[in-house]
């Protein structure tokens, strides 16, 4: 497989993986509706910084180690299935206590006010790099799917590098577009009733793979 032919498959292959939904998905969908675009973009950078690091890490080789050692890939997955579930359990506490004095939709429309009042900038990007990085998963995924598209003569860290930038460009790109299509809808999920449904599905989304992910034998 020459240099193109195996870039564009690659391509093919990540634009596929991108628009699937998944964890990443809900959890940018989450944070546009109820704490706007800009917190949902920090997620966003967050989660594709994850694939950045996760596809240097696999072109190192380093990433195999997921792959043969059983213990490594078990500590991984309950880290990830603990955060996942500490991650969904504080939305399905925010979604069960009375509702909170409404917020101006107006003002939180665009995320101008950076979200949730006393939540750092930095927040929403951490929640999104710590969930793709506590994810063995992805790892696993990287570790087999990367050696298919780098052709023998090419260097295998930096090709491997610049297929995971592809992968990482998408994703950015998907997540301005699920962010766009809440712009419209901002008032509407704004509302507490709906801030609250929303918090309550994405959490039980959460801990459901969280315990999923916890419980389920390797395979």
């Amino acid at each position: 497989m020459d240099p193109v032919s195996a870039i564009v498959a690659f391509s093919v292959a990540a634009a596929l993986l991108t628009v699937t939904p998944g964890l990443d998905t809900a959890l940018v969908l989450r944070t546009a509706a109820v704490e706007g675009g800009r917190p949902a973009m920090r997620a966003g950078a967050g989660i594709v910084t994850g694939v950045l690091i996760w596809g240097l890490v696999a072109a190192l080789g380093l990433g195999a180690v997921l792959a043969v050692s059983e213990i490594a890939y078990r500590l991984l997955t309950l880290a990830g299935a603990g955060y996942l579930i500490w991650l969904g359990g504080g939305m399905l506490w925010r979604a069960l206590r009375p509702p909170a004095a409404a917020v101006s939709a107006e003002a939180e429309s665009d995320g101008e006010h950076g979200g949730r009042p006393g939540v750092s900038a930095s927040a929403w990007f951490r929640r999104g790099l710590v969930t793709n990085l506590l994810n063995p998963k992805v790892g696993v995924f990287y570790v087999g799917l990367l050696p298919q598209f780098i052709p023998a003569d090419m260097p295998v860290v930096a090709f491997g590098v610049g297929l995971a930038a592809i992968h990482a460009a998408m994703g950015l790109a998907w997540f301005v577009v699920l962010t766009s299509v809440t712009r419209p809808l901002a008032g509407l999920l704004r509302r507490p009733a709906a801030v609250r449904a929303i918090e309550g599905l994405t959490g039980s989304l959460l801990v459901a793979v969280g315990l999923r992910l916890a419980l389920a034998p390797r395979g």
